[in-house]
């Protein structure tokens, strides 16, 4: 069954239009309502990240959570990762964050965590969506038991001494010349501290938010700032968070960028030369180059595939027992570490193997080559392109050509109507032809 607000990664909009004062109050109260769950003070946690709308859905939901008795602590600019563990750490019922991620600052959102740090599964969010489109007013709590707000001014620190705890003990990025780009976003903060007190010599980029500047020409999906400046300071390296730091790119010293396929490759053969993988492999989507696939297996791991989306690597991973995951766009979860992606986590890591190593980032981060890779999209009006005759003996064509070397993968967009076509392989020239004769079926089809 479908959902009506939640999406792949909680709810999101164009804000005080799609994410509106209203729809953030009944959030509060249907999530409240729905986390309830003995006679005590329940408590939840709400941290946002830079945006301009924040301040207006942060108010919202504080009204929505204490009008059905809940207590709220409100942690302020924070990752999405350190709310995920503040909430398990201050024994919440229930963790917020309040951003879009890696979109601009027009769009916002809402993130729900639960008690252990987890996002929700889909039966707790259409819980919660039922409850949002009933009659509330009954249900709000008296007025002798109306629930605080209150702001916690401590969590910064909180969340700077578990990012290094997390590193080995004697673990010092002494000599190190770091560039962080945070995006203008919720990291802006913590993680050139974090940074700072491990030793290294801290460069910052993305660290003066307006409200207005969130991801624009700064941060992961707009990294050529950073790649300027690593090559400009003579850096070691770069690092490239995004809005709400879950997610991390890296540049070498050389100002070229290294994705998440390589940054998982290079945590997992150092786990595996270290005993540290709970399984003898990782997990990634559908997305993650070949290259990777094969690289690992070559070093005796394998790469199990899931649909795209964090929330499914995850899945995934807790279900059949890995502990690394990941998505070729930087998403990287340590599940020794994390219940989400964690960005600084993930770039900390990376740092103690080019420590340890004490080799250049462009050796270290460059463990295997890419297969070509090809992605282009294909908007249609309406429909089911792909459920048509044309565009099935397309696809099948496609694949006969390609044969067991290369791989093919096609998705409907999860937020826009769009189709989605992949192909990668050795040899450019076909996969070049595949994709163009895919996208021309679904085309003429739309």
């Amino acid at each position: 069954m479908s959902r009506k607000y939640f999406g792949t990664d909680g709810i999101r909009g164009l804000a005080n239009k799609v994410i509106t004062p209203d729809l953030a109050l009944r959030v509060g109260q249907a999530a409240g309502l729905v986390f309830q769950n003995g006679d005590y003070r329940h408590r939840i946690v709400i941290g946002k990240d830079t945006r301009l709308s924040g301040y207006m859905i942060e108010n919202a939901l504080v009204a929505g959570f204490t009008s059905v008795g809940m207590d709220v602590l409100v942690l302020g600019p924070m990752p999405t990762p350190a709310v995920a563990m503040l909430t398990r750490s201050m024994r919440a019922d229930l963790g917020v964050m309040i951003s879009a991620s890696h979109n601009l600052y027009e769009d916002n959102g809402i993130k729900l965590f639960g008690p252990q740090g987890y996002k929700l599964s889909d039966d707790v969010e259409r819980q919660i969506e039922a409850l949002m489109d009933s009659d509330l007013g009954a249900k709000l709590a008296r007025p002798f038991d109306l629930g605080r707000a209150r702001r916690v001014d401590d969590v910064r620190a909180r969340y700077v001494e578990f990012a290094k705890h997390t590193l080995p003990r004697n673990m010092s990025f002494e000599g190190m010349r770091i560039v962080i780009d945070c995006a203008n976003g919720a990291a802006y903060k913590v993680a050139p501290e974090a940074l700072w007190e491990l030793g290294a010599e801290v460069f910052s980029l993305g660290v003066e938010p307006d409200g207005r500047n969130i991801n624009r020409d700064v941060g992961s999906t707009a990294p050529e700032a950073l790649m300027r400046k690593v090559r400009e300071l003579r850096a070691d390296i770069g690092i490239a968070l995004d809005g709400d730091a879950d997610r991390v790119l890296i540049v070498d010293e050389h100002g070229r960028l290294v994705d998440g396929d390589q940054l998982m490759a290079v945590v997992a053969q150092s786990w595996h030369e270290d005993g540290r993988l709970s399984q003898p492999g990782i997990v990634a989507t559908i997305m993650s180059n070949l290259g990777l696939e094969r690289y690992l297996q070559s070093i005796g791991l394998s790469l199990a595939r899931t649909p795209v989306g964090d929330r499914y690597v995850l899945e995934h991973m807790r279900e059949h027992g890995y502990n690394i995951g990941g998505e070729q766009s930087g998403h990287l979860i340590l599940s020794d570490y994390c219940t989400t992606g964690d960005g600084l986590v993930a770039a900390m890591q990376v740092l103690a193997v080019v420590k340890r190593q004490g080799r250049p980032v462009s050796e270290v981060c460059h463990t295997f080559d890419p297969l070509p890779q090809i992605l282009k999209n294909v908007r249609f009006k309406g429909g089911r392109p792909l459920e048509k005759q044309e565009v099935s003996k397309a696809i099948a064509a496609a694949k006969q050509k390609l044969g067991a070397e290369g791989r093919l993968v096609i998705r409907p967009s999860g937020t826009e109507p769009v189709i989605r076509v992949m192909a990668e392989g050795d040899d450019r020239a076909l996969i070049e032809q595949v994709v163009d004769d895919v996208c021309e079926a679904v085309a003429a089809a739309a």
